[in-house]
């Protein structure tokens, strides 16, 4: 597995460190995800959020004490991605751990999801220059086939099957996306573009 990383490319309330090891001492609040695993700490990424003063309280659990959040390991290849990033809602955080993506919301940490994306190959943010393009953003999740777009609202789009193994970003351009993927008919690598303020094809 590659070492962790972190991107913050989107403003967030809260701050996190990924720890070499499970403390010790465990803070009051711990949450394991997704739940009910087997052996869910083997390998799992162990990280310590600290909610900022701005995080939204939505339980009776005060938001402001940090939490450790125990995220169970997908896979040891090191194609499947570890690390931290922000999302377009400040409020959530997006841990992945070998592959297997929880979105968590800090203010709440019993609010989670658990991408279907199994494993998420490659997480890319989009944070458009024209505001109006996309608002918000998007955070991509790059599976096998297609792609995954979270927005500030929750999940944005999927895309159709852009490839039938492994997709390539090449790049973004304004709000377009250019990639390539792998069609089995051809046996060809095949470019397509993507609007991604929709998540639909556009000829090119």
């Amino acid at each position: 597995m590659v070492a962790p990383s972190f991107d913050g490319t989107f403003a967030h309330n809260w701050t996190a460190e990924i720890l070499p090891n499970r403390p010790m001492i465990l803070p009051t609040r711990h949450f394991v995800y997704p739940g009910q695993v087997d052996e869910v700490e083997l390998g799992a990424l162990e990280v310590l959020v600290q909610p900022g003063e701005a995080a939204e309280q939505t339980s009776a659990v005060p938001a402001l004490q940090p939490f450790l959040a125990t995220c169970a390991l997908g896979f040891r290849d090191p194609a499947a991605p570890t690390g931290i990033w922000a999302m377009p809602d400040p409020d959530w955080l997006c841990a992945v751990s070998g592959g297997y993506a929880y979105l968590v919301n800090v203010a709440d940490p019993q609010q989670f999801t658990m991408l279907r994306y199994r494993p998420v190959l490659e997480v890319r943010p989009y944070l458009p220059e024209d505001p109006q393009a996309v608002p918000g953003g998007l955070l991509l999740f790059i599976g096998h086939n297609s792609l995954l777009a979270w927005g500030r609202d929750g999940e944005a789009w999927e895309s159709d099957k852009l490839s039938w193994e492994g997709v390539t970003i090449d790049r973004i351009d304004g709000s377009t996306l250019f990639g390539h993927g792998w069609d089995m008919r051809t046996d060809k690598d095949l470019p397509f573009a993507l609007d991604l303020a929709s998540g639909k094809r556009i000829e090119i």
